[in-house]
Formats: structure tokens, sequence, C-alpha cells
């Protein structure tokens, strides 16, 4: 009983570690975060939950980092007959008093072309660029690689240039 104890005591007080969160007015930025990708990685999705206590909606209107030549928010959706597809979005709404979450499968922030490896643990400043609420400065933490059947964005070209 007493290492169940320990044990609980232990992953409580480690979870702040693996999560974190930015307030910037009306909006909560939760868990920015980046999977691991290969070594040899020219791409990479990253991911969060982004909360508007407001009471206007808002829309995310851009991301700006410097590891990556081009970083844009991408929707992906499956079709009926089993067809992924993923595509750039100009603007994510985030309504008022509503979470949004970037998610795998779902709406992500795709890294094209990156400029060097992403090791687990580091953390990597942006901006996201937001209509009203203006230009939001993050980290996004890269955290352990993807479990199997994920998709895996550091496979992926989309049409960026790599040297």
């Amino acid at each position: 009983m007493q290492r169940l104890f320990v044990l609980a005591t232990a992953l409580f007080l480690a979870a702040p570690a693996l999560a974190h969160e930015i307030v910037a007015g009306d909006l909560q930025i939760i868990h920015p975060h980046i999977p691991q990708p290969a070594a040899s990685a020219k791409s990479a999705g990253g991911f969060m939950a982004i909360v508007n206590n407001g009471t206007e909606a808002e829309r995310l209107i851009g991301v700006e980092t410097a590891i990556a030549a081009k970083t844009e928010v991408h929707e992906s959706r499956v079709d009926a007959n089993g067809l992924g597809t993923m595509t750039h979005i100009e603007a994510l709404e985030i309504p008022a008093g509503e979470t949004v979450s970037l998610e795998r499968g779902g709406y992500h922030v795709m890294f094209m072309g990156l400029t060097g490896p992403l090791t687990e643990g580091e953390m990597h400043k942006a901006v996201l660029i937001f209509e009203k609420a203006g230009r939001v400065e993050i980290e996004f933490q890269i955290d352990p690689p993807m479990g199997k059947g994920e998709m895996d964005h550091s496979t992926m070209d989309h049409g960026v240039a790599h040297d």
C-alpha cells in the first residue's frame, strides 16, 4: 500500500512538468507540444487546446516560429471512403466560452521545412497570431514520439522545397 501511495504521489507531482499553459487576456493556450519526429524529418505536427473565456469569438490567423521554413494551421479529415486529406485553413474559429483542440486527426499546426532536429524535452518559441488578441508568445514542448497507428507528419513532404 505504501508503494502505491508513493507512486501515485510521484505521478501527481510529475504531471505539471508534462503540461504547460499560457494565459493572454481571455485566451488560455494549454500544452502546446510537438511529438518528437524522426531526426531526419522535414515536417512535424503541433498540438494544443485553446480556451476562449471571452464573450466574443476569436480567430487564430497565423503561427510564426524559427523551427520551420513555413508554418500553417491545417485540418485533417477522413471522408466516407476512408481517404484522408490535410488542408491549410486561413483561420481557426474559437467560439466565445468554448475550447478548440488542435489534435491528431483534426486541426493542428503544420511545421514544414524543419530547420533542425527536435529533441524530446526541448522548448521552442513560437507566436500565435489572433485576429483580436494579436500576437501571443508561446513555447512548444517537444514531447515523446507518437504511438503506433497515429498520423506521422514527419514523413509528409507538403510540397515544401528542401535542400
